[in-house]
């Protein structure tokens, strides 16, 4: 009964504020009543020029995310003065068929301040530089292996009596608690090596913490979740309308792992895959709009503020994250709340901030996530790639669940049913897809 309602939880937040009293707007799941929209061309710039070329498209793409920065997700704090590694940890796993490395990562030359503690697993016997799946994990790198060595990470995380997560911090009994399939998520990680990828991971608490309220009666949501990382970047400007915000600040710690991959000669930093699952799908596929190092980009059942058209008005919406999750997005995006039409963007213009790389969208076939709305924002995207020389989103309908007719070269989109999180089948596409991008 814990695991339903933990993962009720995941699908429908909003159940969980309407139990602690606080208003939730009416969410709409009839496709009859999502009214007429249009979307912006992302081939043409804010002032209607038409853009003719790669150059333009420069222009065109920074265009983009300077939107993104002022109306939705805050300003992307700069890369940091220096970056300064310690690996602390490193030996055997995997049954003998994986390496295993932890590096710690601070951020000043004194070594105070914020830290994140990376796991870095490659191939024991790969005789080159090899491809690496980069994301952010939710409970701790101690849940992903049964290794002793790994350690337990020490950061504030929201209280989860299935992940073994009490007082705000977890235990000596989560170790390898992800390694099984008797949970939403799994991290097949023996099976990533044999396929012959690295992956680097951190836990996202290492950040920035993420309380909500009803969770965290404790916790003051708006002071707690600008802590961690955002200690580099000074006092907040209550004045400002785009400061920075907890997604960003998720996107700007994968970006951090995507330095710490150019950094280390037994990865490959030119075959880098950004993914991620719901909130941290969402900053996977910021990091990778922003970053273009990121050779493949594979968020996971994003929701709403990820992939789906803000401007549908289905499922989960602009009223119900600023409600739930107010951290996630800075003040100026709250003034569409209920007013998506008067919206100068959507997240199509956000999607093809990726071309001319590979981007694979994988979506959970639940109406709070508005898979019809993700594809859609795919269609508005597609033709960006064809501009840029690459082939854009199969011409296909709205692909039923399992259906891999919508994955293309470059484009591509897949949905599925059952629970919220990353399933095996999920890695599988995810894996197919890179493979045919790196021509493996």
């Amino acid at each position: 009964m814990k695991r339903i309602i933990f993962a009720l939880l995941l699908i429908f937040p909003s159940a969980l504020l309407s139990a602690q009293g606080v208003q939730v707007p009416e969410v709409n799941y009839d496709e009859s009543k999502v009214g007429p929209y249009t979307l912006e061309d992302p081939l043409r710039f804010a002032n209607g020029r038409r853009v003719r070329n790669a150059a333009d498209w420069r222009l065109r793409r920074q265009e983009i995310l300077d939107i993104f920065q002022s109306q939705m997700y805050g300003q992307m704090p700069p890369a940091p003065d220096g970056l300064y590694l310690e690996t602390i940890e490193e030996g055997v796993t995997l049954a003998g068929f994986g390496l295993r490395k932890q590096v710690r990562m601070r951020f000043r030359p004194d070594g105070t301040g914020p830290a994140i503690d990376w796991l870095v697993l490659r191939p024991r016997y790969a005789k080159g530089p090899v491809p690496t799946i980069l994301l952010l994990n939710y409970y701790g790198n101690q849940t992903l292996l049964t290794d002793k060595e790994v350690l337990v990470c020490g950061s504030w995380l929201r209280n989860n009596e299935q992940m073994l997560i009490r007082d705000h911090h977890c235990c000596e009994e989560s170790r390898g608690l992800l390694t099984g399939h008797d949970f939403i998520s799994i991290f097949p990680f023996d099976m990533l090596l044999a396929r012959g990828y690295a992956v680097v991971t951190a836990c996202y608490g290492d950040v920035s913490p993420d309380p909500i309220r009803g969770n965290n009666s404790d916790v003051n949501p708006q002071d707690a979740a600008y802590t961690g990382v955002f200690e580099l970047w000074g006092p907040r400007d209550p004045a400002r309308t785009d400061n920075p915000t907890a997604l960003g600040a998720w996107a700007w710690a994968l970006m951090r792992g995507m330095d710490l991959v150019e950094r280390d000669p037994a990865l490959d930093q030119s075959r880098m895959v950004l993914t991620g699952c719901s909130r941290l799908g969402k900053a996977a596929l910021i990091a990778g709009a922003f970053d273009e190092r990121a050779a493949v980009v594979v968020p996971v059942q994003t929701g709403g503020g990820g992939v789906p058209l803000a401007k549908r008005n289905y499922g989960e919406t602009i009223s119900t994250e600023r409600v739930s999750f107010t951290h996630w997005y800075c003040k100026a995006y709250g003034q569409y709340a209920g007013n998506e039409d008067k919206m100068p963007f959507d997240q199509h213009l956000l999607l093809s901030c990726i071309a001319p790389r590979a981007l694979l969208v994988e979506g959970f076939d639940k109406p709070w996530f508005d898979t019809k709305g993700e594809f859609l924002a795919l269609q508005a995207a597609s033709p960006v790639w064809p501009f840029l020389g690459r082939t854009g989103l199969p011409s296909v309908s709205w692909p039923d669940d399992y259906d891999t007719s919508a994955i293309g070269p470059w484009l591509g989109y897949v949905r599925r049913d059952q629970a919220h999180g990353i399933a095996a089948c999920d890695w599988t596409w995810m894996l197919a897809f890179a493979d045919r991008v790196f021509g493996l």
